[in-house]
């Protein structure tokens, strides 16, 4: 299972937002740096609104959602990458995961002490970056030598990696990150292999007080500290920014979705920023789903972009990749526009697909296997 990390300075609200989307009290919350050491993990259902409508079309039984894993990251401070506030230990914990979830304060509270006594997002994002940047840089340094002797024997592999290393170097002189590198598909693949902590694509999550969060959902723009970081983000690190409220989201912990759902609309707020950030997240990680349906149940199955039929049914059991005859596939929508798999196919809706198939997100899918 694909990992996120929250990760961000101490004090903006990773714990109390790692509780909300995991729906759980497990990682302590304080008003003081440092009160989370080890990482809290736990396992994230993805909302998918498709699942019970297919449910009810199928009179299914039980439903089976995606999943991915979060981790709750402790705070990092200027100086971690030279090991300041126990950061080679958190940085190692970051080296772990594959997306980064960077948790920004964007409210001002005298209640909640800031760890440079004032708020700025910008700033803080900053930080984190360029601790991530320094540690990837000493690495990449130590990588460069290692490899130097190796590549005047011609030894192929030392040669590219050196290679790589000399594209990496000067980029993160301009304090940029690994991730915004241009690089070829051979070159990524390679950089892989460095795992590097600024190589890892991040999704920004703008943290905002509970006054302020059904006009920074509404209208982002309007909120002058979230139109920063959306602005930062998309300009400098190709990335999105969502807005939350950590606070309220930690209210809805309890609550059964329905009464969420009536809490958020009576504050002004139309959809949960956990739920948007837990969908951006699973979008990030280069995920998307197919669905099954039945009298026993409906299930979303996790597969990567770009998977053809026989390795997606290889998630189910091998057995469905290693005798893989043919998919028989109907979108979500056609099949929920026509009412059922008998209409779907009378108007050509259901298709016959074989090995070469690219799996789209929403296909209702059916496989034909033999062993």
């Amino acid at each position: 299972m694909l990992t996120a990390g929250i990760v961000g300075l101490p004090n903006v609200g990773k714990s109390t937002l790692f509780n909300a989307v995991t729906r759980t009290r497990k990682a302590e919350s304080a008003n003081y740096p440092f009160c989370t050491i080890e990482p809290n993990q736990g396992v994230v259902t993805v909302p998918d609104e498709r699942l019970e409508v297919l449910s009810k079309l199928s009179g299914s039984h039980k439903l089976v959602p995606a999943a991915i894993e979060f981790v709750d990251i402790a705070g990092l401070v200027r100086g971690a990458s030279q090991g300041e506030g126990l950061g080679n230990q958190f940085l190692s914990h970051i080296r772990e995961v594959d997306a980064i979830v960077h948790v920004v304060r964007c409210f001002e509270s005298d209640d909640i002490h800031h760890v440079d006594g004032s708020v700025d997002p910008i700033r803080d994002i900053e930080v984190i970056n360029t601790e991530l940047i320094l540690a990837d840089m000493d690495a990449v340094q130590r990588r460069k030598e290692r490899n130097a002797k190796k590549a005047k024997q011609n030894d192929k592999e030392a040669k590219a990696e050196l290679e790589l290393c000399e594209k990496l170097i000067p980029h993160f002189d301009e304090g940029k990150p690994a991730f915004t590198l241009e690089l070829s598909d051979d070159e990524r693949k390679l950089m892989k292999s460095f795992f590097l902590l600024s190589s890892k694509p991040c999704i920004y999550a703008c943290n905002v007080s509970e006054s302020e969060l059904a006009e920074a959902s509404n209208d982002p723009a309007a909120h002058r500290l979230v139109a920063k970081v959306r602005d930062y983000a998309a300009n400098s690190h190709n990335a999105s920014a969502v807005v939350i409220s950590a606070a309220i989201e930690s209210e809805l912990i309890d609550l059964d979705p329905a009464e969420a759902a009536e809490y958020l609309k009576d504050i002004g707020v139309q959809d949960s920023g956990v739920a948007q950030l837990i969908k951006g997240v699973y979008d990030l990680l280069g995920l998307q789903t197919y669905l099954t349906t039945g009298e026993k149940e409906t299930r979303a199955w996790t597969i990567t972009k770009g998977m053809k039929a026989p390795q997606a049914a290889g998630v189910i059991h091998s057995d469905f990749e290693r005798g893989f005859i043919a998919a028989e596939v109907v979108h979500f929508h056609d099949l929920v526009e026509l009412g059922s798999h008998a209409k779907a196919r009378e108007k050509g809706k259901l298709r016959i697909e074989g090995k070469e198939y690219v799996m789209h997100d929403g296909d209702v899918v059916e496989f034909r296997f033999n062993v």
